[in-house]
């Protein structure tokens, strides 16, 4: 049986875990019908150009786990943020860990999807807010419809959140292979601001396919800051569709770090609903091997008075490909718009391939647009002159990749991240820097 047959026959199984009678039980099951009339995307579909799936799916993958595996805080504390405290929301299988996780209801709502989903409390939020801008695409659609659990974020007007919130999903290889639909809701309230930390980690050497949805949406006045950090097993692969509803002076930054894993592709989409809105949107990329990293961003400037600035870097080594597509609207209506979009990037190797598309839609006509886009290799120059004053050559590659990198870790809010992210960075090139970025 093919992997999207066996999907749609497991939806009967799943309607016997969830309560049907909830209003999302409708979207659930329109979502599924899209998905088995789309199936999964090919490379045939312009998107999807330079990525293929087949080999991922190819696995027999689980749907829904049956054993639960213990998991001990000594064994993944490295994949924490530890260094700082924080709210937790973690997940074993697809499965909540009350063991490793810290919630909370205290002034802030930090818990579980299932619980919003199901509790009379959350209704109002979920009926305004749940489904409401993620795209009825292949991968979207498959998520919604067994969308159950994951993290359920919201933060009242004028709260500013006093410490950052990680949600980690770990899989244990319980199956020989097994497939997740995290599902995440992140509400910010008019002046509210909030730090969220995102991770996915593999713990085992099994095929994992995440198909993750995230929705957020930032009202008038708030501050929401996403750090993304992919550096999974490479047997891992991960689809992240994340959609942001920004409203006026609102200000949401998304950094995304993808160093590990097999397949990684990241959906990121913006959507400005207001004026004097600020969208960020930045990313390091270094790989090496076989792996693929995929880029797909979207800025929609609906109204006039925002800005929009993207800066994603890769790094590409051996038989590595990398695939960055940006994508900028700017509405009729979208007058005094200042977007920009840049991607650069380093080929370590005359084996590894980066396909760049980035564009521009404008449809203004008093506006500040500008994309660049540069595929080359490290300065030989540049590297002499280090090697000269003493500097090894593997220790002089890494410090121009790290100054290559800086214009995106130079805007990380959280120092522990940043940190965090440069440690991960000196590991992949192989070297021990002295200093922090």
């Amino acid at each position: 049986m093919e992997l999207k047959d066996k999907i749609v026959t497991s939806y009967v199984a799943f309607e016997d875990k969830v309560d049907t009678n909830s209003a999302i039980h409708e979207i659930r099951t329109e979502a599924l019908e899209n998905f088995e009339k789309l199936g999964f995307p090919t490379k045939k579909l312009e998107a999807w150009k330079y990525t293929s799936l087949n080999n991922v799916l190819k696995n027999d993958f689980s749907l829904f786990p049956n054993r639960d595996v213990a998991v001990e805080l000594a064994d993944v504390k490295k994949y924490f943020i530890h260094d700082i405290d924080t709210y937790n929301v973690v997940f074993i299988d697809g499965k909540y860990s009350s063991f490793l996780s810290e919630t909370t209801h205290d002034t802030i709502d930090v818990c579980l999807m299932s619980s919003a989903l199901s509790k009379p409390k959350y209704k109002a939020v979920i009926d305004k807010y749940f489904n409401k801008i993620a795209k009825q695409d292949n991968l979207t659609s498959l998520n919604t419809a067994f969308a159950s659990e994951g993290a359920y974020i919201h933060i009242p007007k004028n709260v500013e959140v006093k410490k950052p919130i990680q949600i980690i999903n770990f899989t244990t290889g319980s199956e020989v292979a097994v497939m997740t639909q995290p599902r995440n809701l992140i509400v910010v309230d008019e002046n509210a601001h909030v730090q969220i930390i995102e991770r996915h980690q593999s713990l085992t050497s099994n095929a994992v396919l995440s198909n993750v949805v995230t929705e957020i949406f930032s009202a008038k006045s708030s501050t929401v800051d996403v750090y993304k950090i992919q550096n999974d097993d490479l047997n891992a692969s991960i689809v992240d569709n994340t959609y942001v509803d920004q409203k006026s002076n609102s200000v949401v930054s998304v950094h995304t770090f993808s160093f590990g894993g097999n397949i990684t592709r990241n959906n990121l989409n913006f959507y400005q609903n207001g004026e004097h809105i600020d969208s960020i949107l930045k990313g390091i990329t270094i790989i090496e091997g076989k792996q693929h990293v995929d880029h797909h961003t979207l800025v929609h400037h609906i109204e006039p008075n925002c800005e929009s600035h993207q800066d994603y870097k890769g790094i590409f080594d051996e038989r590595s490909t990398g695939v960055f597509n940006g994508k900028v609207i700017v509405n009729k209506e979208a007058q005094k718009t200042n977007a920009y979009q840049q991607n650069n990037n380093v080929l370590i190797s005359d084996k590894a391939t980066i396909n760049a598309k980035p564009q521009l839609e404008i449809f203004a006509d008093d506006v500040k647009c500008s994309h660049g886009c540069t595929i080359g290799q490290l300065d030989d120059d540049a590297l002499f002159y280090m090697q000269q004053r003493g500097i090894p050559k593997k220790e002089g590659k890494a410090l121009l990749m790290f100054a290559f990198a800086n214009t995106v870790l130079e805007s990380v809010k959280i120092p522990e991240v940043k940190t965090r992210i440069t440690k991960l960075i000196a590991n992949k090139l192989g070297v021990k820097i002295g200093f922090d970025l």
